[in-house]
């Protein structure tokens, strides 16, 4: 069998996770739901959900994937018990891996785009209608959404065919080190902008008392912080899994887990210190998702001086944390290939390549020429495998981890302690064991319920 390739530093290995981790949801999302929920009250809430959930889970896909030295679709063949069936779950983490690159291809296209539009000056000197417009004219234009997620597409595999060391570990590096770059130049810019200190003191200064006035009262913001904590790190389709696979045992995998857990949450809350300082100045209410990103924040840079180059420079903030989480899932995606019919590199990228263009089309046309097809509750083409995604696999998968690593039916305890533990650095807490193999599991299942009781329940 052919020995596995390694990444060629610590810094490689923490970098790439962070990146597959580092997202649009820590951009478009973690800003907008600490605003509903109460500023830097949330954020405290979230950071202690944030080491009580995901760290947990982190640790134990890194270790299933170390062990196997394999992707999700064989780690679970070779590490679970004669006779069960963990390995059918192989399936669910390939399906969580295609269905989040079928919609996040196409947003990673949007960027693309907005980067080329502000660096033009398509903005400069426009009123807020047209900015509006500008964005909707492009959703409803089939070829350009086409072509820009096709670009996506290409630039991401060309990286993946270099290979690990030369191709993903290299220029994910150099994305990820450009990113905190453009993440400390962007906070700059916001903090000294007029009228900046009234979103930095709402950010950064706990009122406990907003928790209870948000929607929904304490109960909904303690359950915003932990769905936030939870999804942040997307976690359960192996999608992390795989980069353990890719290290030695030199090193613990809690100590790992943790840098890419403070770095993954650094970029998240550098986002909102960009992002509320800079509505407080302009006056304007930070929005959610696509909308806050092409809309709200355009407008906010076409009052800003030198909102062109600011733009610019956000936008590609934005297409580097995007295409590190794409470079990273590709990644996965390829060693599915790889793993299951020992297809070289070059054949699974071919393959991946076609059938990734093929499958991210429906999104693309679900804005457009497919706007018809809408689910109650759900939403478009996009907001329904972003729901099969958030909604269900990452909490399903993330019980699989959890109790596949603690009980004895599954790998067990004393395996995945072994295999956390292996190597200098910090050791995982053995007196959790009890917490993540009956607490942890019953917390999951709470979210993946309250998930659909907030999708589906009467309004």
């Amino acid at each position: 069998m052919k020995e596995r390739e390694k990444f060629s530093s610590r810094l490689g290995f923490i970098l790439i996770s962070a990146g597959c981790a580092i997202g649009l949801g820590n951009v478009w999302r973690f800003p907008y739901v600490t605003g509903q929920y109460g500023g830097a009250a949330f954020v405290l809430i979230y950071l202690l959900f944030l080491l009580l959930l995901g760290l947990p889970i982190m640790v134990m896909e890194f270790s299933v994937g170390r062990a196997s030295q394999l992707s999700a679709a064989r780690s679970f063949h070779k590490l679970e018990p004669k006779g069960t069936k963990w390995h059918l779950y192989g399936y669910g983490a390939m399906l969580g891996n295609y269905l989040l690159m079928a919609f996040y291809t196409t947003v990673g296209g949007w960027l693309i785009a907005y980067v080329y539009k502000m660096a033009k000056g398509e903005f400069v000197g426009v009123d807020s209608s047209y900015i509006t417009a500008s964005f909707g004219t492009m959703l409803q234009s089939p070829v350009y959404m086409t072509v820009c997620m096709v670009v996506t597409v290409l630039i991401c595999f060309a990286v993946c065919s270099m290979g690990l060391r030369n191709g993903v570990e290299k220029i994910n590096k150099i994305m990820m080190l450009c990113l905190l770059l453009l993440i400390f130049v962007l906070v700059g810019r916001a903090l000294t902008l007029e009228g900046a200190s009234e979103g930095l003191a709402f950010y950064l200064k706990p009122d406990f008392s907003k928790l209870y006035e948000a929607p929904g009262g304490l109960f909904e913001s303690i359950f915003a912080a932990m769905g936030q904590a939870f999804f942040t790190l997307s976690l359960g389709i192996g999608a992390l899994a795989i980069f353990g696979s890719y290290i030695g045992r030199e090193r613990s995998l809690t100590g790992e887990a943790i840098s890419i857990t403070v770095l993954d949450t650094f970029v998240a809350l550098m986002s909102g210190m960009i992002i509320f300082p800079a509505c407080s100045a302009f006056g304007i209410q930070a929005d959610s998702g696509p909308n806050l990103l092409f809309i709200t924040l355009p407008n906010i840079f076409n009052q800003m001086a030198g909102g062109r180059i600011w733009g610019t420079l956000f936008f590609i903030f934005m297409a580097a944390a995007a295409f590190s989480t794409i470079i990273a899932v590709f990644e996965n995606i390829i060693c599915f290939g790889m793993d299951l019919w020992g297809w070289s590199r070059k054949k699974t990228i071919l393959f991946n390549l076609f059938f990734i263009l093929l499958i991210s089309m429906p999104c693309v046309l679900g804005f457009n020429l497919w706007s018809g097809f809408q689910i109650p509750h759900v939403g478009n083409i996009q907001d329904l495998e972003d729901f099969i995604v958030s909604n269900n696999l990452l909490p399903l998968g993330s019980m699989v981890y959890l109790l596949f690593c603690t009980s004895r039916y599954g790998w067990g305890w004393k395996n995945f302690i072994a295999e956390a533990d292996a190597g200098e650095g910090l050791k995982f807490p053995s007196i959790l064991r009890g917490y993540v193999t009956w607490i942890l599991p019953a917390i999951v299942f709470f979210i993946f319920i309250m998930g659909y009781i907030q999708k589906f329940g009467a309004k």
